[in-house]
């Protein structure tokens, strides 16, 4: 299994528009984080989790030429704003694109993408084949899929754990901890350094993390709150990285390959 990250930064991304701190306006790569979304490379299959406003951007940065299924944490626009694009593979797959999320997320794409749904359907509009889950384990392609339940403040949203990797985002309540027992790679999302009411804050992440005690731990969904990348990571226990755009990891067997960038990923 192969995990590309294709963005780790908050709803409003990093730069953050008209903002003038340093991290906004730092050189380093690192510190340049679109929406946050990763694929998973499973089995000769490409399952994206969430699809967010730079959701195109992203595929073409990576030279992505295949999207088996889109995975959704929840409904709010920075995870499912760029499902429009998917057209582009609806043309090269020749089918309507696998879309897996709760029925209130599902709701919800019907209402921001009626024109996908609509009885008329006007030419060129992307095709979308939504599948209703909920927390039991599915399969797509017979791949397991586990959700994991937590909250988003008072909004119930989905995790998920393929084999022993487990990616959790916009949260700061964890329900189903059990669903997380003896997992290698866990992803987690740390806001920032200072509290906030609907994620978990860098304290709070590590918390957890040192509950559920995987091998490695990656923080994602990071806001330019939380400082420049290369400075902060050196105060995170030694198995614990804060993942940025581009960044790899892959799972062989019982071991763990970290694939760093030693550049800019292409723009």
């Amino acid at each position: 299994m192969k995990i590309k990250f294709l963005g780790t930064g908050t709803s409003q991304g990093v730069p953050v528009i008209a903002c003038k701190c340093d991290v906004c306006k730092s050189y380093d790569f690192k510190d340049n984080r679109l929406r946050s979304s990763v694929l998973i490379e499973i089995n000769g299959q490409n399952l994206l989790i969430d699809a967010g406003p730079d959701f195109r951007q992203q595929m073409l940065r990576e030279d992505i030429e295949r999207l088996d299924a889109v995975l959704l944490t929840h409904e709010h626009k920075d995870h499912i704003g760029g499902l429009d694009d998917v057209r582009a593979f609806n043309y090269v797959m020749k089918k309507a694109c696998d879309i897996y999320a709760e029925k209130r997320v599902l709701q919800a794409l019907k209402r921001e993408y009626a024109y996908v749904f609509a009885d008329f359907k006007y030419p060129g509009i992307p095709e979308m084949q939504l599948h209703s889950i909920c927390e039991e384990t599915f399969f797509i392609n017979q791949i397991p899929v586990t959700p994991i339940r937590v909250m988003h403040y008072k909004l119930p949203i989905l995790g998920f754990r393929l084999e022993n990797f487990a990616y959790i985002t916009d949260t700061n309540n964890i329900i189903e901890f059990e669903k997380l027992k003896n997992v290698d790679v866990l992803v987690l999302n740390a806001l920032r350094k200072e509290k906030h009411i609907s994620h978990f804050n860098l304290s709070e992440s590590l918390e957890v993390i040192n509950k559920i005690k995987p091998k490695m731990a990656f923080l994602t969904h990071i806001s330019h709150l939380m400082g420049k990348h290369t400075y902060e990571e050196k105060f995170l226990p030694e198995n614990v990285f804060f993942a940025y755009d581009g960044l790899s990891i892959e799972l062989i067997n019982n071991t763990i390959e970290v694939i760093h960038l030693s550049e800019n990923p292409k723009s």
